[in-house]
């Protein structure tokens, strides 16, 4: 019979008699492994430093917790990883609170993460310090980012508890200091969520248009009372001291008492000892413009009367030595009154001349000479009336003659060529016209013969001795 605990190598696996031992699979024993380690450790609680923390796109975390003498692998599920209160970072001690199970896939065991805290307060601080030392790296917390808080902000925007007394010591300050409009962004300022909630108010009042329903800001105050470094961290969270740094419009941080210092004061432009404080940075007392303006008034007054003084001494200083008034316009009066008396005298001298020249026009105008010219005037019209009757060409017409004239026009031809090159003419005799038309024959040889015109049956022929041409 072969022993079943022998070293001699077989071929082949046989089942030995006696042998109570079965041949487990691989995906068995990691079963058996798995029950084992989850029923006797459970829930457990594991102190040790973060290492190779990172998140994966699908929300789960993945990480390891290792001490100085071990390393054992951690996961977070997606919505555990979704409520911690802080940020992990690698190198940061913390209390891990899990089931203890193993991974069949890699034989390996890890602790399933339910829930994380920081290892105390030098955890905390040293959490702190790594993130600060990161984001001011990224020039965060540089000078040259910070902006000028407006003098008088007409809107305020304040980020905090809208139950707290916060809110109230800020509404309290600014009435008594300058009424101004105030838009409260209510969020949780401590506990689960409180981080994301600040920084969507932040961003909520940068996306804000400048004519939305709901006024823009022009200063922002993120505020909240005081409290332990673990109360403040929510302003400690890289998101929300990036939504700080990146809003275009002036912040003012004001978390906790005067000791208390969070990385959101070191993001903000300005950053306030208490809430109350931040009221009073961000408005100016009106009590104090009124006396101020109310003391320019008064120096300009003053500045203008005595401008005005200055101006009047001047005045009465050149006026003095000016010379009098009737010494000034002596001059002018006389010259005046010369200029008067030869005004009326030459006045005179030209009402005389135009007498005489009257007098000699109305002496011209006697009857007599009018007659005398109204004859002779008649005589000359007369004679010139004969001489254009005597140049009518219309007169000829009386003793047998035509004249010639263009249908077209109206204008008189002396000519045949202008008679043939008209066509259409018309004869004026003594007692009315008549149309003729021409034809276009060549001319023939001039004659001696006088031409006459003879008319029958209310046409018109041009008759010499040869033969009558019909016009």
């Amino acid at each position: 019979m072969p022993d079943p605990f022998s070293d001699e190598a077989r071929l082949v696996a046989e089942a030995v008699p006696g042998d109570n031992a079965l041949a487990l699979s691989v995906g068995e024993l990691s079963m058996k492994l798995k029950r084992m380690v989850e029923g006797e450790f459970g829930h457990v609680r594991l102190r040790g430093e973060i290492s190779g923390y990172k998140r994966a796109a699908s929300g789960h975390a993945y990480l390891c917790l290792k001490d100085e003498a071990a390393v054992i692998d951690g996961v977070m599920w997606k919505g555990a990883a979704s409520h911690l209160a802080f940020s992990p970072q690698d190198g940061i001690e913390v209390i891990a609170t899990g089931k203890l199970t193993t991974y069949p896939g890699r034989s390996k065991y890890q602790v399933v993460i339910e829930r994380m805290e920081l290892a105390g307060a030098g955890a905390l601080m040293a959490l702190f310090e790594k993130l600060r030392a990161k984001l001011a790296g990224e020039g965060l917390f540089d000078r040259g980012r910070k902006q000028a808080l407006p003098f008088m902000p007409r809107v305020i925007g304040v980020v905090t508890s809208p139950t707290g007394a916060v809110i109230r010591d800020i509404l309290h300050r600014l009435e008594d200091r300058c009424p101004t409009h105030v838009v409260v962004w209510p969020v949780k300022v401590q506990g689960e969520g409180a981080a994301a909630e600040v920084a969507a108010a932040v961003r909520g009042f940068d996306a804000l248009p400048a004519d939305g329903p709901v006024p823009r800001p022009d200063l922002v105050i993120v505020a909240r009372g005081g409290g332990s470094i673990e109360d403040l961290w929510t302003f400690n969270e890289e998101v929300v001291v990036r939504a700080v740094a990146d809003c275009s419009i002036p912040i003012i941080s004001a978390v906790g008492h005067e000791t208390d210092t969070t990385l959101c004061d070191h993001a903000a432009d300005l950053r306030a000892p208490t809430p109350t404080a931040a009221a009073e940075i961000a408005v100016p007392v009106i009590a104090d413009l009124r006396l101020t303006v109310a003391s320019h008034r008064q120096r300009i007054e003053r500045c203008a009367r005595r401008y005005v003084d200055y101006g009047r001494q001047r005045l009465d200083g050149v006026a003095r030595l000016l010379p009098k008034r009737d010494a000034l316009l002596g001059p002018q009066r006389q010259r005046a009154d010369e200029a008067g008396q030869r005004l009326d005298r030459g006045l005179e001298r030209r009402v005389v001349a135009a007498r005489g020249t009257l007098d000699r026009a109305a002496g011209a105008l006697r009857p007599a000479v009018l007659e005398r010219q109204v004859a002779a005037s008649r005589d000359r019209l007369a004679a010139t009336w004969r001489l254009v009757q005597t140049l009518n060409p219309d007169n000829v017409l009386e003793r047998g003659y035509a004249r010639v004239t263009a249908s077209a026009g109206g204008e008189t031809l002396s000519s045949s060529a202008a008679v043939r090159a008209a066509g259409a003419v018309t004869l004026r005799f003594r007692d009315g016209a008549v149309d003729a038309r021409v034809d276009g024959a060549p001319a023939a040889a001039p004659s001696t013969a006088r031409p006459r015109v003879e008319r029958s049956g209310g046409r018109a022929y041009v008759a010499t001795d040869a033969q009558p041409t019909l016009l």
